[in-house]
């Protein structure tokens, strides 16, 4: 019989409000060590949170965002482990009521879609930060007590490609909401990949914890060698150790850090400085009004407009892809030419920069200007692609100046241009031939030649009217 690989993910995603979860300090990353702290952050004795609403309320959006059910009761609870980046000892979280349940996402690989089950969404603080050092280690508790959502899935996937592909619809989904950055770079999304193998049939086989995983491509590398790891050891005879792993980026392999701790081992107990949380559906109903329109709507919406279901999908798989392509089309009311333009030229720049964030480096407004300038047949595809470049690295950058700065304006003066193909034809009476003849991938050969006569000024489609008519 086969292996089978099952997969479960634990998402720990920061929440952008203004302060921390239970103390009024700022939430800023980047800040300098040990600013953003007060005595409640810091664990000073006597000193008591205060929960902090907004936390709660971008908790509960995520949560209908999935699907979840909203718990109008929840506990927080004291998770005791010690670590010197956790200044209290124990972490505020949620076990046994946490605030949303259920709920999941659907994903799509290699054509084929499958529903992935959220086992919760619970609402907790995140810990400081340990820098190491050549002389040791320095602590850094400005993170420390930031609010941030877990997100657990149940075991549901069974491969890698499944996974990364789960992954990317929750962070698209984040982002949609605007609850988080997702700045994978700073932490503000983190992964935990529980991961174990057994035979068709069989039971499910002991599962490892992998840490430090900080990029799709990781969690995909990662996936593949713990799996190939369980397989080997258990054909050989060896039995799967529960424990929690570390992933060596560099190495591309796991090793051991610790042996893996069941909630018993935490002593989970109510917090007692703060009492169960407890909201109404009024409540849930008004955050409900706040939830922005999600990628299936925006999809629907697109396809209305006589976008293909691809390109639907591709526009709307990112908020920030979704977001550009309407304010590109308030300026330049052409969705398919639009479309087109994004699908093919900003995504092929996205896709170069070779990192998870990427960002559209681009203002929407002059854009557009861009493009109809192009449409109209002011510049050609080449003088379009020319300006494009200098826009993406500069946000003023005026398309209009630069035709006339870079001398990228289109000839379209047929008779300027007639005098430049009548001698192109006269040369190449082969060339003549062969279109005569029906071989159209000859007109190619008489506008680049019409190109390179007018330094790429000649407007392509005038050029083949004309050249048609000619060689009649």
């Amino acid at each position: 019989m086969s292996w089978k690989t099952v997969i479960g993910l634990e998402v720990h995603s920061e929440l952008n409000t203004k302060t921390k979860c239970f103390c009024g300090c700022k939430n800023e990353f980047g800040d300098k060590p040990n600013t953003n702290c007060c005595p409640v952050c810091t664990a000073m004795p006597g000193a008591l949170p205060v929960l902090n609403r907004d936390a709660v309320e971008r908790a509960i959006l995520m949560g209908l965002a999935v699907g979840c059910k909203i718990n109008n009761y929840s506990v927080f609870e004291r998770k005791n482990y010690f670590y010197p980046d956790l200044a209290k000892a124990y972490q505020i979280s949620q076990l046994e009521y946490p605030l949303c349940l259920g709920g999941g996402l659907e994903i799509e690989v290699d054509g084929v879609k499958k529903f992935i089950r959220l086992n919760r969404i619970h609402l907790e603080e995140d810990a400081g930060k340990l820098i190491h050092t050549s002389h040791g280690s320095l602590v850094d508790y400005n993170r420390g007590g930031v609010p941030l959502i877990e997100i657990v899935s149940e075991p549901d996937m069974n491969s890698a490609e499944e996974a990364v592909a789960y992954l990317e619809k929750l962070r698209s989904t984040l982002l949609y909401v605007g609850v988080s950055d997702c700045k994978m770079q700073e932490g503000s999304i983190r992964f935990d990949v529980n991961i174990s193998v057994n035979r068709e049939g069989e039971p499910l086989g002991t599962r490892t914890e992998l840490k430090n995983l900080n990029s799709f491509k990781a969690v995909l590398r990662a996936i593949k060698y713990e799996s190939a790891r369980q397989i080997e050891e258990l054909e050989a005879g060896r039995p799967i150790i529960q424990e929690t792993r570390r992933w060596d980026d560099e190495k591309g392999k796991t090793y051991t850090m610790r042996t893996k701790e069941d909630s018993q081992d935490y002593r989970y107990f109510p917090d007692p400085d703060l009492i169960p949380l407890n909201v109404t559906d009024k409540y849930i109903e008004s955050i409900r009004q706040k939830l922005p329109k999600l990628a299936p709507e925006r999809k629907k919406e697109y396809i209305s407009l006589g976008l293909t279901e691809q390109d639907a999908t591709l526009l709307t798989n990112e908020r920030e892809y979704a977001d550009f392509f309407e304010a590109v089309l308030r300026e330049l009311n052409e969705p398919k030419f639009v479309c087109n333009w994004i699908t093919a030229e900003v995504f092929k720049k996205l896709n170069a920069l070779e990192v998870d964030d990427r960002k559209i480096t681009l203002n929407p407004a002059l854009l557009a200007k861009m493009l109809k300038l192009y449409k109209d047949g002011e510049i050609n595809q080449a003088g379009a692609r020319k300006i494009f470049d200098i826009m993406w690295n500069d946000l003023t950058a005026n398309p209009e100046k630069l035709v006339n700065e870079l001398g990228l304006k289109q000839m379209n003066d047929t008779n300027e241009l007639r005098a430049v193909l009548e001698r192109i034809v006269n040369d190449n009476p082969k060339a003549v031939s062969e279109l005569k003849a029906g071989n159209e991938k000859t007109m190619a050969f008489f506008v680049g030649q019409a190109m390179k006569a007018t330094q790429g000024k000649a407007n392509p489609k005038l050029v083949a009217d004309i050249v048609r008519e000619l060689i009649k």
